[in-house]
């Protein structure tokens, strides 16, 4: 019997099984750095925010998405609260309880805080969200 040789995998081929392996659901650009060139890495991250299986967040930044059950478009696997601290923590940035879950937590509000303020322990400069929704960052 003949061996057939195997076609190498193509660059996207690879970025998917990393995604597929990948424990988090967030990713970096830089995750892949080592898989192909930059602007290559650019192509195949934009084929799967295209194709329905990541979802941009911010500049280099991606996520899980899954169909939405609504209309059947991408959305992230997880709320935005705890997406963004995700990713946050993967840029390095520690994240902290803002004044307003802490006042919550303590009881002396009833106000449920909506997940869309992050506090974080220095300035952040970048612009995370998705679909017009934006998280804002709160210095603790």
């Amino acid at each position: 019997m003949r061996k057939v040789p195997r076609r190498p995998l193509t660059v996207a081929e690879k970025v998917e099984a990393r995604v597929a392996r990948r424990k988090g659901d967030v990713f970096l650009r830089a995750d892949f750095a080592d898989l192909g060139s930059y602007d290559r890495i650019g192509l195949v991250l934009g084929q799967l925010v295209r194709k329905g299986s990541l979802l941009r967040v911010g500049q280099g930044v991606y996520t899980r998405a899954a169909p939405s059950i609504i209309d059947g478009k991408p959305v992230p696997v997880k709320g935005i609260g705890s997406l963004m601290s995700e990713a946050l923590d993967r840029l390095g940035i520690k994240t902290r309880p803002t004044r307003l879950e802490r006042a919550y937590n303590s009881g002396q509000t009833t106000q449920v805080p909506t997940g869309r303020l992050i506090g974080v322990n220095r300035r952040v400069r970048r612009k995370l969200g998705y679909n017009g929704m934006t998280v804002s960052f709160e210095r603790v």
